[in-house]
Formats: C-alpha cells, sequence, structure tokens
C-alpha cells in the first residue's frame, strides 16, 4: 500500500496549482490531506473521483477556510472514524482515520502553537493526543499516524536549530513531546531509511527559504512499532510545490 500525506495550505489552491495532475502521477492507494480550508460542500468532489479517489471524506473546522483534514482513497475502508471525540479538538478538524483490514491509518493536524494562548492549545492537544492513541493502539495496534505535527524533533530536523531554538515548533518541551510519542511505541518511518541532514518538508514563503533550501521537517509518516517489518520505503517528496509543505511518501505491506 503507497500512501501519501501531504498538508496543502488550502484544497482548492492547491487544485489551482495542478495537484490533481501530480497525484495521477504519484498515483498513492491512500492520500491523507492537512489544512484543507475548505468544506465538502465547497469542491467538485468529482474531480477527485475521476482520478481514481472514488472514496473521498473530509472532516473540516467549524470554523470556515481554516483547518480540516481529509482521506482520498482509491478503496473503500471497513471503517471511517471522525474525529477524535474530544471536542475541542474536533471543532477543528484535525483528526479523521481510516481502517482497511488489520491496518488503521490516521491523517492528523497539529495545532501550532503561533502565539501563547495558541501554544497552551497545542500544549494541552498533545496530552490529551498521546492519551487518545495510547486507548487507540490497544484495539488497533497496526496504526500510522500521518501528517503535520508541527514539530521539529532534533536538530537534524531543521536548517537553523540555534537561532530556533525559542522559537513555536521547536521547543524544548514540544520536541520532548514528540520524542515521548515516538518511544511510546512509534517509529518515525523517514528516519529509518534516512539519517541524512537538509530533509525538510516545510519552508516559509519568506526570503527565497525552499530555494535556498532553509526548512523544518514538520511532516512525520509515525508507523507503530508492530509494523516495523512491514514497511517498505519512507521519502519525503520535495519536488511537489503545490503549498508551503511538501508531501510524503510511505509504502508497507498491506
Amino acid at each position: 500500500m503507497k500512501i501519501v500525506s501531504y498538508n496543502v495550505n488550502g484544497i482548492r489552491a492547491a487544485l489551482k496549482k495542478g495537484f490533481i495532475e501530480w497525484l495521477q502521477t504519484v498515483d498513492p492507494d491512500v492520500v491523507c490531506l492537512q489544512e484543507i480550508k475548505a468544506m465538502s460542500a465547497q469542491l467538485d468532489l468529482s474531480v477527485f473521483e475521476k482520478a481514481g479517489y472514488t472514496h473521498n471524506y473530509w472532516f473540516s473546522a467549524q470554523k470556515k477556510g481554516y483547518s480540516g483534514v481529509a482521506i482520498l482513497s482509491k478503496t473503500q475502508p471497513d471503517h471511517i472514524e471522525v474525529g477524535t471525540g474530544i471536542d475541542y479538538m474536533d471543532f477543528e478538524g484535525r483528526n479523521l482515520r481510516a481502517d482497511y483490514g488489520d491496518l488503521s491509518i490516521m491523517s492528523l493536524y497539529l495545532p501550532s502553537g503561533t502565539n501563547l494562548a495558541r501554544l497552551e492549545h497545542k500544549l494541552t492537544y498533545m496530552a490529551d493526543f498521546q492519551k487518545y492513541t495510547d486507548q487507540l493502539r490497544k484495539t488497533h495496534p497496526n496504526l500510522v499516524v500521518l501528517g503535520d505535527y508541527n514539530i521539529c524533533h532534533k536538530a537534524i530536523d531543521i536548517h537553523d536549530p540555534v537561532r530556533n531554538k525559542n522559537v513555536s515548533g521547536f521547543l524544548p518541551i514540544e520536541r520532548e513531546w514528540i520524542g515521548n510519542f515516538i518511544d511510546s511505541g512509534f517509529i518515525d518511518s523517514f528516519r529509518l531509511f534516512n539519517e541524512e541532514p537538509h530533509n525538510y518538508t516545510w519552508w516559509s514563503y519568506r526570503a527565497n527559504a525552499r530555494n535556498n533550501n532553509k526548512g523544518w521537517r514538520l511532516d512525520y509518516g509515525m508507523v507503530a512499532e508492530p509494523l516495523k517489518d512491514r514497511l517498505k520505503r519512507s521519502v519525503i517528496l520535495s519536488e511537489a510545490k503545490h503549498s508551503d509543505h511538501c508531501p510524503i511518501l510511505l509504502e508497507i505491506d498491506a
């Protein structure tokens, strides 16, 4: 099974930049989207269906033009789980899960900590999400959580770790959380295959950051440890330019 995760920074904007044509070229089985910034009623869903994704599921934020996640699938999942059941999470449309046999795939969009209030919200969300996945893995041990975590784990994951040490996304408390999340029973699939520096998934629109590869690795394919031997590949698709993020791709024996 080939799975792509992509923070599209607005699905309508991405569509205008050739997203569908790119998607057909990569040809994944399942696509996890984040930051769709749209309601499904605002989209022509036939464009996804014509591309082969006849099963598409959308979980939008209550606030229009904000956040939201989606899963596009070539085959019908056995089950779709919308949200977490935790109200303040679900108001912002940040979690959507599809189950295929013994494999459970989640599209996740963690909040950013752009100011003090949002940072507190993010930290609360992170703690509650950890508890949620701890419980979820008791019934769904083969869990894959793909998406924008809005955190760089280690210095190797950010272009300037020194000057960004006090910036949300690379704060010690955030880095500690994602380390603990991995230690709870997940594999950072990209780092399983690639330990090289300068591999990023997000670049600021400022100061020609992308062309200079001054980026952050914010997007992860976290794979539950029981699936380790079924992982075949995990890569960053940095050539895709429909967003300020780029997609990630992993292949897993389904």
